[in-house]
């Protein structure tokens, strides 16, 4: 490639690369909410201990938050297309083992359990697409453009799991356990299958399979490509895992988007175990929750971009505070439930979005790193809450139910000091712009 060459050889464009990330994020976190509506069915078909309920609702998130980290790193060397497909086939395996074992038994049994675990742990895999998308996108569009390609990515992506909680539970309904996850199987096939054909790699993964000389100048200038791989991924994850301000990061969003998943999985059971609802019901007020968090999360980020990361994150966790009071409070009034759903989803939407704000502030020398293991490592969140709230009702009976927002009143509160003490180390100035951000 000469340097003034001004022809790009690589296929697609930056619009079709964040349309087909989007996507294939969108399916894989679809997986979440696959597998929220049957724990309320398995709980009383296999006589589940709340303990053992609250691992079963959680299970997802146990790949969906640790496969964050190796997954986005393997961007760096093989491009995106390569890590969502082995991420959304492994998600295709849990589906279709659920499908398979409600083919099977319709009654299942407690012997059956450790297999809906391996199945919920497969279906979970599709969430970490996240990690893959973020650098995906980043490397298709300069620095002045990814804030709004991220936003949309985000934003649009994490509208699954809401989506998925409102239509799937009536599709139950309607066409039974069955029928409903086969056609959901046969969209996940669909969607890899489509990703395998159209989706490409940004322009420097396309020269360097085409064997073509790179020069990170000709390729701004033909491609518009102005990141590249840098290659030092696990030395930037080890300098900021020797800052404790990455961990007081990672600390937030393990309440917020961690907090996030978890509910998305647990709602189904809290409103159909203590409210007595049906699973259509369930899945109207989860999504309630669902879809307002992933709304929000993009005002978040003009809100943190206007006033500051700190300031956002100190009101969200606020705000957090208070649904969760509200929430633990509540008994069986489903009217202040609903409050304080609408409470949290405000206070974790605007935090998610806020605590990356504050990732390149605090960790200007390894931005890709730092995102890694608060995103990473934060999302374990929505594998350990669940069963924390599960506790709560094998020791409580059904009021646990409630009692169990009061783990995110506990930690908001810590959170807001946290915050406190974190805006006193702020770097003066402006942080050094972050050569790519990953999540």
């Amino acid at each position: 490639m000469n340097d003034d060459d001004n022809v790009c050889y690589a296929k697609s464009n930056p619009r079709e690369a964040l349309t087909w990330s989007t996507i294939a994020f969108f399916g894989g976190f679809a997986g979440v909410s696959a597998f929220g509506p049957i724990v309320p069915i398995l709980k009383q078909t296999l006589s589940l201990s709340p303990l053992l309920m609250g691992l079963l609702a959680a299970s997802p998130a146990l790949t969906g938050s640790l496969l964050r980290i190796p997954f986005g790193a393997m961007v760096d060397r093989t491009g995106g297309k390569k890590p969502i497909l082995i991420l959304l086939t492994m998600a295709i395996l849990g589906v279709a083992g659920i499908t398979l074992m409600f083919g099977l038994f319709p009654e299942p049994q407690p012997a059956h359990y450790p297999f809906f675990l391996l199945f919920g742990i497969l279906s979970g895999c599709g969430i970490a697409t996240f990690s893959v998308g973020i650098p995906s996108v980043s490397y298709w569009f300069p620095q002045r453009q990814q804030g709004s390609a991220l936003a949309i990515y985000a934003g649009m992506g994490n509208l699954a799991p809401g989506l998925f909680a409102l239509l799937l539970p009536s599709l139950v309904v309607w066409l039974g356990f069955t029928i409903s996850y086969v056609l959901w199987l046969g969209i996940l096939v669909l969607l890899v299958v489509l990703v395998y054909i159209y989706m490409q790699d940004a322009p420097y993964f396309q020269y360097r399979e085409m064997g073509l000389d790179i020069d990170p100048e000709a390729l701004l200038l033909a491609c518009g490509e102005e990141l590249l791989p840098s290659g030092n991924a696990m030395d930037s994850m080890r300098k900021a895992g020797s800052d404790w301000r990455t961990w007081v990061l990672t600390y937030f969003y393990f309440i917020t988007f961690g907090g996030f998943i978890a509910l998305t999985v647990w709602f189904p059971t809290y409103w159909s175990e203590l409210y007595a609802v049906r699973l259509v019901q369930a899945g109207l007020l989860t999504a309630l929750y669902s879809l307002s968090a992933s709304l929000l999360r993009v005002l978040g980020g003009y809100a943190a971009d206007r006033i500051g990361g700190e300031k956002v994150t100190l009101l969200s966790f606020a705000i957090v505070a208070a649904g969760a009071l509200l929430m633990t409070l509540s008994g069986r009034s489903i009217e202040g439930a609903v409050v304080g759903v609408l409470l949290l989803a405000l206070g974790m939407g605007f935090a998610n979005a806020a605590v990356f704000k504050l990732v390149p502030k605090y960790s200007p020398a390894a931005v890709g790193g730092a995102a890694g293991i608060v995103g990473g490592l934060g999302a374990f969140g929505g594998f350990v809450l669940p069963p924390v709230m599960g506790m709560f009702v094998k020791f409580n009976g059904p009021a646990g139910y409630a009692q169990g927002f009061s783990v995110f009143l506990v930690l908001s509160l810590l959170a807001i000091g946290f915050i406190v003490l974190l805006t006193r180390q702020a770097p003066v100035g402006e942080a050094t712009k972050p050569s790519l951000s990953k999540k």
